[in-house]
């Protein structure tokens, strides 16, 4: 097996953490004690093409393949859990949709601007009672001539406060289960489109998170993504991309947690000695470097097969589920020991440890629960409902 990376990949990974290092590392502990939208950041980020890695150069991407989007997302979630949680949305649940399923027109519209860093978007399937159980929505698109008058409410939006679209999944056909939503692009400037209070999380605090509300929002049959009826299909194909990114975002917290407790274990003296050299410090550095690898390999892997799925036409489901979940619960694993290595120290806020705790829980949630991805890949593995 060959696991060396392409020219291409490492320059991009090696951008992204000179980038990481000097740009977001100095700047993050303010960001999440403030909960303030890192603006100025993320358009560098879009400027040195982050927000649109696999896009294509025509739309203002950097035309590169998801192994070496999840080396960048690696390297920005180790600085930052926040600012990769927007770069991921931006990436994997926006841009790879439109790609897939969009016009050339809608590609030029929605993607352009938004691979670039000009502005920003998001992703609009959960609501307030369908998490999970996203097919269970409410929002309704009712046809109105040319235009679909949208009502209803969405929640949990990364971005949605600072968002300029967003890809939105509402009901056209009640009657008709998951095969009765369609896809929406929102322009939230536009009469009807309201933000609700921005989130108070536990973690990724910086990355503003919020309910939106669409009032007899008139949307555009053009801005329409695919036929009628594609939506639940296309929310689902855009999942599996989006798993991708939470687990080289998981990998990437991971890692700065366990590369902190190495050097910590190494310089912290106790009873005359380094406590690296403890049997029990050892034991856990050695658990954490385990787990760190086999998430990081299993996130390679699912990468690697999305450009075999995209040629045969399958889905990329089970090596993305497993990706993610593996992945979400080696960062927990892994900033919970970080935390105890680091004793006291790790409970202060004068130390990064307690944000990669924080910000590593929500990794075990969003775009499936641990609980979905079990059952996802179990039905795909035994073929039963």
């Amino acid at each position: 097996m060959d696991f060396s990376f392409t020219e291409e990949q490492l320059m991009i990974q090696e951008a992204a953490r000179d980038f990481a290092q000097r740009e977001i590392v100095p700047v993050a502990a303010e960001f999440d004690i403030s909960g303030t939208f890192p603006e100025d950041t993320l358009r560098k980020a879009g400027e040195l093409g982050f927000m649109g890695v696999e896009v294509p150069e025509e739309y203002g991407g950097s035309a590169l393949d998801a192994v070496g989007f999840a080396l960048m997302m690696e390297e920005i979630a180790a600085a930052d859990a926040a600012h990769s949680t927007v770069i991921s949305v931006h990436n994997s649940l926006y841009c790879n949709g439109i790609l897939k399923y969009g016009t050339e027109e809608q590609k030029q519209k929605f993607v352009t601007p938004v691979a670039s860093g000009e502005v920003f978007a998001a992703y609009g399937l959960t609501e307030p009672q369908s998490g999970s159980d996203a097919a269970n929505m409410r929002t309704r698109a009712v046809r109105d001539g040319d235009h679909y008058v949208i009502n209803g409410k969405k929640s949990w939006i990364t971005s949605g406060p600072v968002a300029k679209y967003i890809m939105l999944f509402a009901v056209t056909d009640p009657d008709a289960g998951p095969k009765g939503v369609s896809a929406f692009m929102i322009d939230t400037e536009k009469h009807g489109f309201a933000c609700g209070k921005t989130e108070p999380k536990l973690g990724i605090r910086a990355s503003a998170t919020c309910e939106i509300e669409l009032s007899d929002y008139r949307c555009s049959v053009e801005d329409r993504i695919s036929a009628e009826g594609d939506g639940f299909k296309i929310a689902m194909s855009i999942l599996d991309d989006g798993r991708i990114g939470i687990a080289a975002q998981a990998v990437g917290i991971a890692r700065a947690a366990y590369q902190a407790s190495l050097d910590y274990a190494r310089e912290r003296q106790a009873f005359g000695a380094p406590i690296g050299s403890f049997q029990m410090i050892q034991s856990k550095i050695a658990d954490m470097k385990m787990r760190l690898e086999a998430a990081r390999l299993l996130t390679l892997k699912a990468a690697w097969n999305k450009r075999k799925a995209a040629a045969t036409g399958t889905r990329n489901t089970t090596e993305a589920s497993c990706a993610k979940l593996f992945a979400s619960e080696a960062a927990m694993f892994i900033t919970h020991a970080a935390v105890q290595i680091h004793g006291g120290m790790g409970y202060s806020k004068e130390m990064p440890i307690e944000r990669y705790f924080r910000d590593a829980k929500i990794t075990e949630i969003y775009e499936g629960t641990s609980e979905i991805q079990r059952m996802v890949i179990a039905r795909q593995e035994t073929g039963l409902r």
